[in-house]
């Protein structure tokens, strides 16, 4: 998708990675080429033709490395000079010294000179400021040399500038650019880049280049600050303005740290940049933790491991401080003196810890949690649910929810998502089940009862709603809704522009902005006008329209919760809550609190804190790089899988096609990447499309091998390689920040290793194993199973509305898990073959218990459920070695008739607590 947007114009990111691309492959012919001049003498026939490609390349290397501080101008030119006075064999090892710099990165600790080495101070770590100014060479060379006489051995960073000339030039530096840290904006540049050529679409610039011409000046630079901050909000953003600094610092202190005017105050800005990165880079719990591990301390508390005394007394466990370090236990306390903090009421270093965390994620407020998202969710859920409010979730998000929802005694309203049968695997909830369920309850007159909306915004299989579509749209029929979104998978989505607009802090901040906005309150009156009260009554109507919330009414209530530790750097059971909620005042407030301390102990894992805290810091400083990688390793690795024919012939990544259906698709684009189009249909897709794919989560289609599941991923583990989930016919593999070449190759050698195993195998089949190997086949890719709707709660747990003697869709959950341990006897066990006679037999089964197969989590079945054929059906094809609250020596609990016949004459008097 575009990821910028200004008028009418629009820059893609395809464009900017292919620049990347070509910046690379650049450097790699012409060290290659350099290298076969040196070689051969000027009479050789291929020596003139090679010659020319080495100097078109010297000639289109430096407007492309405007874009990075190295290897800069003055190294550019010294090469070129060298090739122009065919000095070739010290040309090819300036170029490949150039090239090793780069791809090593260890320009970060030389000088820019390659002519003059020395070695930097390599803790110190590196980065690079943009400057947008329209300079001539020697003004940008005078400006290189007051900045680099500014140093000081003292600065904990070391930096180097990048100079742009244009609107345009910058927007691609910050979006090519990773090492960028910090932007300066200067007064008086133009919009157009001399380097238009670059850019693959250069059309697409007109409308944007009409109107910034008629821009004064003086609101250029704020213009390109917004649009910098949209794109990269992590960096921070200085303004050095010819205008009304005071006045222009008022009105955009959101946007820029600081604003300077004109030349004043070089050495403040100078500062202001390493105080803005060390802002960022400081972790105030890491460091108050490490600070607490070298404190001379004699422990009179608990925990006899603390300061690692219980191991050092021990002549039995020395191995444990050996194999895991001394500060992992110099650091264990259970202390909160010493400069720590108490996680249950912060008010030190952890109280910052968060509070950064929260800028680092877009949110009000962020939340530690160190025992897991399934923990972050039952916290999120006891906190936001009262007894008797309805709570419309996904059938399929994870147990977690499901406890939650029972231990807060909610009414719960299963919604069903779009299946996907093929591959045994579900999708995400339709908008138009979101709004048919809400307009049941608003007939019914019971929209105010309905409290929360809880969805997977990224599940396992990557699926990803358009959260800021679905918030709107829902508010326009019920303003007062909160929405908690289960982020688990997708907490790294907000370092990256394309994939932060679907998360959910970034759709709250962009609708708070809307609904604030003048224009979306004059676009609402127009559309309230068309969509008038009748149009309100046509059900269908309103299904069918983008329905627009009321700004007056609409209130943003937003809830994350997010598994650190799953897809960022973190130990394990690091989570966060994140937080915009516009109504979070003291009741809310102390509410999360009392829930924070039903959930989370009273002894928390520091360590894990500490990790929480740092890789928050690496989010802000290098979150986006480390995406776009896993972003394009996962790519990688679905091309090299559909390129070879043995892969081919037995493995297959589905793609968006497979895993959304069209009319989710309004952009009909696929596939996401390919050599020729680039990124543009990913780009396209994610703005425009209901549901999305996230490229990363690659789910391997292996129907073809004749192996199931379950037994292909103890294949992989043979081969020490870790997967997330499988179904029947699919294994997932996940690329993530920390996944590289090497393991894309090996897991490649891998799978061509287990494809030719198996085509020599079935090479050597008999006739009879070839039957049987087809019908394995053709079991797993023709004959799957269907996969059940969540079926209705029973009469016994289902709540009803007297006045109207309307039943309600929603169930009490809380009350049918609670039943049986009243008495054993309410109870019998049934195995799968019984269950299937007893309804076929008429009977009416209904679940005792939660019945949770793992992988990947969900409930198939959840206390007071009516037990379906269809289920039965679906727990008989599993291919998975573990269903939590299924007992195969004893089957599933179901109530007895008896029970349910006298819960149902017990329950049909009055509304049961507080139910809708």
């Amino acid at each position: 998708m575009t990821i910028v947007k200004t008028y009418t114009a629009e820059i893609s990111l395809n464009s900017c990675r292919n620049i990347r691309k070509f910046r690379s492959d650049s450097w790699t012919l012409l060290v290659d080429d350099l290298g076969r001049l040196s070689t051969i003498s000027p009479d050789h026939f291929d020596f003139i033709a090679i010659l020319k490609k080495v100097t078109r390349a010297i000639e289109a290397l430096p407007p492309l490395e405007t874009y990075w501080a190295f290897p800069g101008a003055r190294n550019l030119a010294e090469l070129k000079g060298m090739i122009e006075r065919r000095e070739l064999v010290r040309a090819h090892l300036a170029a490949r010294r150039i090239h090793k710099m780069l791809a090593d990165q260890t320009y970060r600790h030389d000088s820019v000179s390659l002519e003059e080495e020395r070695q930097a101070q390599l803790s110190r770590p590196y980065f690079e400021v943009l400057i947008v100014d329209e300079m001539s060479a020697s003004e940008q060379e005078a400006l290189r040399r007051r900045v680099q006489r500014k140093r000081s051995v003292d600065d904990d960073f070391v930096f180097n500038i990048v100079i742009v000339p244009s609107f345009e030039d910058a927007l691609i530096a910050t979006l090519v650019n990773f090492n960028l840290q910090a932007v300066v904006i200067r007064y008086g540049f133009p919009f157009r880049s001399q380097n238009h050529h670059l850019i693959a679409s250069p059309h697409v610039f007109d409308g944007l280049n009409a109107g910034f011409e008629a821009i004064p000046e003086p609101e250029r630079s704020p213009l390109l600050g917004r649009q910098i901050a949209q794109l990269r909000p992590e960096l921070d953003l200085y303004l050095v303005t010819g205008g009304n600094a005071e006045e222009i610092a008022a009105r955009m202190s959101e946007t820029f740290r600081r604003v300077f005017f004109r030349e004043e105050d070089h050495d403040e800005l100078y500062r202001s940049i390493i105080c803005g990165v060390a802002l960022r880079q400081r972790a105030p719990f890491f460091n108050a933790l490490r600070a607490h591990a070298k404190r001379p301390t004699s422990v009179f508390h608990a925990l006899p491991l603390a300061r690692g005394k219980s191991i050092k007394n021990s002549e039995w466990i020395s191995d444990l401080e050996r194999f895991y370090g001394t500060n992992l236990f110099l650091a264990e306390t259970s202390a909160i003196s010493g400069g720590l903090d108490s996680l249950l009421r912060p008010v030190g270093p952890l109280k910052l810890a968060q509070e950064s965390a929260a800028r680092a994620f877009g949110a009000k407020r962020t939340l530690f949690v160190p025992s897991g998202t399934s923990t972050s969710n039952k916290v999120a859920v006891q906190a936001l649910v009262r007894p008797g409010d309805v709570v419309l979730v996904d059938r399929n998000c994870h147990m977690s929810h499901h406890y939650g929802l029972m231990l807060a005694r909610a009414q719960v309203n299963y919604l069903n998502a779009y299946r996907l049968n093929d591959y045994s695997i579900y999708g995400g909830v339709t908008l138009r089940e979101l709004k048919r369920t809400l307009l049941y309850y608003k007939h019914a007159g019971r929209l105010d009862r309905v409290r929360l909306v809880l969805l997977t915004n990224c599940t396992f299989d990557g699926i990803v709603y358009d959260v800021k579509r679905v918030m709107m749209e829902c508010l326009a029929i019920a303003p007062h809704l909160v929405f908690l979104w289960d982020e688990a998978w997708f907490a790294f989505a907000y370092s990256h522009p394309i994939y932060r607009q679907r998360t959910a802090m970034g759709s709250a901040v962009k609708l708070s902005a809307m609904l604030q906005d003048p224009d979306y309150a004059a676009r609402y009156e127009a559309f309230s006008a068309e969509f008038d009260a009748e149009a309100w009554k046509d059900d269908e109507r309103i299904l069918n329209t983008r329905l627009l919330p009321d700004p007056s009414k609409a209130r943003v209530r937003v809830y994350a919760t997010q598994s650190t530790h799953k897809t960022l750097t973190a130990l394990r059971g690091g989570s966060m809550i994140h937080m915009w909620d516009q109504n979070f005042g003291d009741k809310t407030e102390e509410a999360f609190h009392q829930a924070y301390m039903t959930h989370i102990s009273t002894s928390p894992n520091y360590q894990t804190l500490a990790t929480l805290d740092v890789g928050r810091r690496q989010v802000e400083l290098e979150g986006y790089k480390l995406v776009q990688r896993q972003l394009e390793l996962a790519m990688s690795l679905r091309e090299e899988v559909s390129r070879y024919p043995l892969l081919k012939k037995y493995f297959r990544f589905v793609d968006v096609d497979d895993l959304v259906p069209r009319e989710y698709r309004e952009a009909n684009a696929e596939p996401y990447f390919d050599e020729t189009t680039g990124w543009s249909n990913f780009e396209t897709a994610w703005r425009t499309d209901e549901f999305a794919l996230d490229p990363s989560r690659a789910t391997l289609e292996i129907g073809a091998t004749g192996i199931n599941g379950d037994t292909f991923k103890n294949m992989m583990d043979k081969y020490n390689i870790q997967i997330n989930k499988n179904s029947r016919n699919t294994v997932l593999f996940m690329t993530n920040i920390g996944s590289t070449r090497s393991d894309i190759a090996n897991l490649i050698e891998v799978l061509v290793k287990i494809a030719g195993d198996i085509d020599d195998r079935v090479r050597d089949l008999t006739t009879i194993e070839r039957r049987i190997h087809d019908k394995r086949v053709r079991s797993l890719t023709l004959e799957q199973p269907p996969l059940p709707d969540v079926s209705a709660f029973h009469s016994a747990f289902r709540a009803t509305d007297p006045a109207r003697n309307m039943g309600s869709r929603a169930g009490d959950i809380s009350s049918a898990f609670y039943l049986p341990r009243d008495d054993d006897a309410r109870c019998e066990y049934l195995n799968l073959s019984g269950a299937d006679r007893a309804i076929a037999g008429g009977r009416e089964l209904v679940s005792a218990s939660f019945v949770t197969p793992y992988p990947p989590g969900i409930p198939i079945l959840v206390p007071g459920q009516i037990i379906s054929t269809a289920i039965l059906a679906y727990l008989s094809s599993l291919a998975v070695s573990e269903i939590y609250g299924y007992r195969p020596e004893l089957g599933l609990q179901v109530f007895t008739e008896r029970t349910l016949a006298l819960k149902v004459q017990k329950s049909s008097g009055p509304e049961r607590g507080g139910a809708s």
